[in-house]
């Protein structure tokens, strides 16, 4: 047997999802640089569940559904309220999305409409979750969501009980775009080896969130805006970036298996950054951002990635630093449960080989002569 570390390389199975062939990234066949100028996020849903863009009477009727499934179970909201103090966001969504099982009495019908059901709620309930613990944390109460209102829009809203900005939807409407599928990454991976068993769909969400905690694939977000705070200014970027250098030390943000000439998200989050930070009044955010992907790239080679400046799009939103991670989910939903869906249609149990590097030819040995 061959064994390939991590997988990479490897083709696991097909998928008419997404694909990334020499660099280019797309949903369904469509460029991501005209799903970020053109879609709307609710557009890219559809697109990812159908394989095609929907026509108006398409897109209204699954906006519709959206914001009728917003509202989550009052005993969810419940629980939630008597997390224990200091848990991580992303904690708090793992265990939130698996009580959102115990409350749907479709939890269980594994027929493709009841899942095509479970796929709507999942995307419509999680950015109620996420932001009724960012608020029931802090001793407010939860906003309910507004049924009328996109995705971006009713998140923004239900972290503040305020109307957002056009300006403020239309970036983090992009910005869930951009982060919507991304292949066979590893907490899709993760969650179609879950499904694979034909276990639920909420089990195989739930095995994508824990993936996706994990600092290697969705925290590195935050890792870059914890680092964005410690160098504090722009004096203090070239002697933090060459201590983090000499030390051998990794810089999040920085490369991506897949793409060799640079992550092509990124560019689009980096237009974003400098409007947004600009906007509040902090473009030191983007100009240090800018300069240590100057010293990154020209000494090490590697290009930004997505998370390197969606870090200071959201500290520019207002966001939370460890509500970065849960955003992404809040995308991502789309995408997992997509591809859920396509492991159902055409299943086949995930189960590789390992390659066994331990002893041979060993034998019991009784436990009073050890």
């Amino acid at each position: 047997m061959t064994t390939t570390r991590g997988l990479e390389g490897v083709v696991a199975a097909q998928s008419s999802i997404c694909s990334i062939v020499d660099g280019v990234l797309c949903y369904g066949g469509i460029n991501i640089d005209e799903l970020a100028e053109h879609a709307t996020f609710e557009e890219v849903v559809y697109l990812l569940w159908h394989g095609a863009l929907p026509k108006r009477d398409q897109l209204d009727a699954l906006k519709k559904q959206l914001g009728e499934n917003a509202a989550v179970a009052k005993e969810v909201l419940e629980s939630v309220r008597h997390y224990p103090k200091g848990v991580h966001p992303m904690a708090a969504l793992r265990t939130a999305v698996s009580s959102l099982a115990l409350y749907d009495t479709e939890a269980q019908d594994m027929s493709p409409e009841a899942n095509y059901r479970k796929s709507i709620r999942l995307m419509a309930q999680t950015p109620t979750l996420i932001a009724a613990y960012e608020r029931m944390r802090k001793g407010l109460e939860p906003v309910a969501p507004r049924a009328d209102f996109t995705i971006a829009q009713n998140f923004l809203y239900m972290l503040t009980g305020q109307e957002p900005t056009e300006t403020a939807v239309k970036a983090f409407d992009v910005a869930l775009i951009l982060h919507a599928d991304h292949e066979f990454n590893a907490s899709t991976f993760s969650a179609r080896v879950t499904v694979a068993t034909l276990t639920d769909i909420y089990s195989g969400i739930v095995s994508a969130i824990g993936t996706l905690k994990g600092p290697l694939h969705g925290g590195a977000n935050e890792a870059v805006a914890k680092m964005l705070n410690e160098i504090g200014g722009m004096a203090n970027v070239e002697s933090y970036i060459r201590t983090k250098l000499d030390n051998k030390e990794k810089i999040m943000g920085f490369g991506h298996r897949v793409y060799k000439d640079g992550d092509p998200r990124a560019k689009w989050l980096k237009e974003m950054s400098k409007a947004l930070t600009a906007q509040i009044g902090r473009p030191e955010l983007f100009e240090m951002s800018v300069k240590i992907d100057e010293m990154i790239s020209g000494e090490k080679g590697l290009k930004p990635n997505v998370d390197f400046y969606s870090a200071s799009v959201y500290i520019s939103l207002g966001l939370e630093t460890d509500l970065f991670t849960p955003i992404f989910a809040i995308s991502r939903m789309s995408g997992w449960t997509a591809h859920i869906m396509e492991q159902y249609e055409n299943n086949r149990l995930i189960r590789p080989r390992a390659d066994y590097t331990g002893p041979v030819n060993q034998h019991y040995v009784p436990i009073d002569r050890r």
